[in-house]
């Protein structure tokens, strides 16, 4: 990940933190700030597909992220002071989770739509879609997975042995 030219690139990334069965992104988290680039991770609104992702400050600023329902780490709903990407200068590279994903670029995510919904709004966003590159295991790529016509199709998969 951390020598990939789309990584190397990018200014401004986001990443979500992961829950323990998905590829662990806390060195990535670090090297981005090694690196001087800007680091977002999503704040998912409960009830709705609604996700933002806002800016951490550093790698220690994780610390201070509340545990959800969904034992994810995430800004608090109180936490007003951070910028989010859409109301600044977009997104460069998102990494994004999931379940499972196809050599097609379909993933399969939580059913909530999240990550569907934000490219969305990337879209959008005078800066454009940012490129996507899923982090996975090479047991969640699959032969297909199934989509609606709501899914965004992922730029890249990395797995081990890819």
């Amino acid at each position: 990940v951390i020598d990939h030219p789309k990584y190397q690139e990018s200014k401004r990334i986001a990443i979500f933190l992961s829950m323990p069965d998905e590829v662990q992104t806390e060195e990535i988290i670090k090297d981005i700030f090694k690196q001087g680039k800007e680091c977002f991770i999503p704040r998912y609104k409960p009830q709705s597909n609604h996700m933002e992702m806002l800016k951490l400050s550093s790698a220690e600023d994780m610390s201070s992220l509340a545990l959800t329902s969904w034992n994810i780490l995430q800004p608090s709903d109180d936490d007003t002071a951070r910028e989010e990407a859409l109301a600044g200068g977009g997104l460069d590279l998102i990494f994004m989770p999931g379940l499972g994903f196809d050599k097609k670029g379909n993933r399969l995510g939580r059913g909530k739509g999240y990550y569907d919904t934000y490219l969305g709004r990337c879209m959008k966003h005078p800066h454009g879609k940012p490129y996507t590159i899923a982090l996975a295991f090479k047991e969640q790529i699959c032969e297909s997975v199934p989509v609606t016509e709501n899914d965004v199709p992922i730029d890249e998969i990395l797995y081990e042995d890819c």
